[in-house]
C-alpha cells in the first residue's frame, strides 16, 4: 500500500513540475502576454481552448500550425499574431499543454 500511494504521489509530484515547466516555457515564449490558463486576456483562456478543441484528432496539429502562423476568426476579430520565433518542438510541447487542462 505504501508503494502505491509512493508511486501517486510522485507522478502528481512529475505532472507539477511538467505544467510549471511549460507554463514557464509559456512565459518566455511571449504566449502569457496575451493568454491566461483560466480567464480570458487578449485571446481566450487556456482552459477554454482545451475544451473546444476536446476529442478532436486534428487539434494539436491544427493548434500547433495556428500558433507558429497566427490566425483569426476563431475566437472574435482579434488576430493572433505568428509566433515563428518560437521553435516548432516548443510549439508541440506548449500545445500539447494547452490541451491537457482541465
Amino acid at each position: 500500500m505504501k508503494a502505491v500511494v509512493a508511486t501517486l504521489i510522485a507522478g502528481a509530484a512529475l505532472v507539477a513540475t511538467n505544467a510549471m515547466a511549460n507554463e514557464d516555457l509559456a512565459k518566455k515564449s511571449g504566449c502569457m502576454a496575451c493568454h491566461a490558463v483560466d480567464k480570458k486576456l487578449v485571446g481566450p483562456a487556456y482552459k477554454e481552448v482545451a475544451k473546444k478543441y476536446a476529442g478532436q484528432k486534428d487539434a494539436e496539429a491544427m493548434l500547433a500550425e495556428k500558433v507558429s502562423k497566427g490566425g483569426k476568426g476563431n475566437w472574435g476579430q482579434v488576430p493572433m499574431p505568428p509566433n515563428a520565433a518560437v521553435k516548432p518542438d516548443d510549439v508541440k510541447t506548449l500545445v500539447k499543454w494547452v490541451l491537457s487542462m482541465k
